[in-house]
């Protein structure tokens, strides 16, 4: 259900109004063939970063950006979606629209904050200084927005007008958070080709003082860090951000940009000093990813599961983009181990019949596993597995022509997810290391009629990917190469949709 107001004396009103009326009629044109059914995804139009992610007065709010007269990258709004149980959403009314002086352009991503009874967007506005699309001749500016009831928002301008130093014109991405009495504010800027990572710090969200640079990149890091997130986990400091321009090494950031973290330590003086850059997720769309602090004192963390310049089928059905399922971080030593949100298993429906221990040569049709919106538990046997694969095939189609393939590799001691037959203009292979010495490996993989998440039981690592496959390509089979080693589907269950 999509809740719709026309709020009077709101200067944004006229551009909310024309953008709700766009999505509504939008809605007409949509094709379902690959909408997800749990997954948070626009209800028309375009869908890209996760911005806001907040827990307001007893719900999870996120807002994304937003695009709503067509299923492309446009002048960004922020839509909004919002759920009592991380299961069940609703769509919300758009809240943000560009048009203003200081956001003509686009209200690009950020981030939300709950100051008193107020929720507050803390977002970058864009401007464009010559051609649409010139990223040579930009102004960024931080831009605040406030809300008494969560839903209808007013502008309060540009908070951050100047970034810290003159020939600074990428400077966006704003995340703020509230430590002692005051707030503090990262964001992403670019010198040059050099990423930098500005800090500041507020008592009353619209003063800022610029404090210092929390990180900088040298050779190697890119040149642009965007959307990043500073928080302490396990008595640990995490830096998650998306660098653009770091290059491919061997099996390592394969996608044009990455979401990953480095796990360290943030000094008295504001220097983050810390380990290496660790990719959060392994599969080919996952990035711009948000953290938030749940009111039990969890970290949830949501992405974009998409990747520019990668296929985007679903823009000729009227929509394109969706978001990952809300993850729990926890920090192991000096890696984040990352699970699927608790509160998902409220999606089951009646369990399906499992398998037994299958390792025979070719492979095998599980006739009672089908189906396009899915939870799958797998579990392989590594002992004496010496070639591969070993695993399983998703969203088969009768004829052959299609699946999606996640099995270990024992020639590369690599899990990896093979989407070459996945459906409409995808293909790759996305990896992850397995030490074969752990003896067995439980995987929960997670389908929605266009992606696929695997996580490791263990939370040591991800794979998100986007499938394309044919509605009636449902199938599932088991694969083994009979040289040792055996796979089996313990537990499987079909999931509810979760849309009110």
């Amino acid at each position: 259900m999509t809740v719709y107001l026309n709020p009077m004396n709101d200067p944004m009103s006229c551009a909310l109004d024309l953008a709700q009326h766009a999505l509504s009629d939008g809605l007409s044109r949509v094709i379902d063939d690959y909408r997800p059914g749990y997954h948070l995804a626009p209800p028309a139009g375009w869908m890209n970063d996760p911005n806001g992610v907040v827990y307001f007065r007893g719900e999870y709010h996120v807002f994304y950006q937003h695009y709503p007269f067509e299923a492309k990258w446009g002048p960004m709004y922020w839509g909004h979606a919002k759920s009592a149980d991380l299961v069940n959403w609703q769509h919300l009314p758009i809240a943000l629209a560009p048009g203003d002086d200081f956001d003509r352009d686009g209200c690009f991503s950020g981030s939300a904050v709950v100051c008193g009874d107020t929720l507050a967007l803390i977002y970058t506005g864009h401007t464009w200084l010559a051609d649409v699309g010139d990223e040579r001749y930009i102004r960024q500016v931080q831009c605040l927005a406030t809300s008494v009831d969560g839903i209808r928002f007013v502008k309060h301008g540009a908070v951050i007008e100047t970034a810290p130093q003159d020939s600074i014109m990428h400077f966006r991405d704003p995340k703020v958070w509230q430590e002692d009495d005051c707030w503090y504010l990262i964001a992403g800027a670019r010198l040059g080709d050099v990423p930098l990572l500005p800090l500041y710090r507020s008592t009353d969200l619209h003063t800022w003082e610029f404090l210092d640079y929390v990180s900088s990149g040298s050779e190697g890091d890119g040149y642009m860090w965007e959307c990043p997130d500073l928080f302490r986990l396990n008595g640990g400091d995490v830096l998650l951000y998306s660098p653009q321009g770091m290059q491919p090494e061997g099996y390592e950031r394969l996608n044009k940009y990455q979401t990953g973290y480095r796990v360290g330590r943030l000094d008295s003086e504001w220097h983050f000093t810390g380990g290496p850059f660790i990719e959060l997720d392994n599969g080919h769309d996952f990035y711009a990813a948000q953290t938030l602090l749940a009111a039990d004192g969890r970290r949830l963390v949501w992405a974009w599961l998409d990747m520019w310049e990668s296929p985007m089928p679903s823009q000729a059905h009227h929509w394109c983009g969706m978001l990952g399922l809300p993850r729990e971080l926890e920090l192991c030593a000096d890696r984040l181990c990352v699970y699927p949100a608790r509160e998902l298993t409220a999606l089951r429906k009646a369990p399906l019949p499992g398998t037994l221990w299958w390792g025979e040569y070719g492979t095998r049709w599980v006739p009672e596993v089908n189906g396009d919106m899915l939870e799958i538990h797998v579990h392989l046997d590594l002992l004496g597995c010496t070639d591969g694969p070993l695993g399983i095939a998703l969203r088969c189609s009768d004829d052959g022509h299609e699946e999606t393939l996640l099995y270990y590799d024992a020639s590369l001691q690599r899990l990896v997810l093979d989407r070459s037959s996945s459906g409409a203009q995808v293909t790759g292979q996305r990896s992850v290391a397995i030490d074969p010495t752990q003896g067995q490996l439980e995987l929960r993989v997670f389908l929605d009629r266009s992606s696929i998440e695997v996580f490791d039981e263990n939370g040591r690592f991800t794979l998100s990917s986007r499938l394309y496959p044919r509605p009636d390509s449902l199938g599932v089979k088991l694969l083994a190469s009979g040289s040792g080693g055996r796979v089996s589907i313990p537990k499987a269950w079909p999931l509810a949709s979760a849309w009110l």
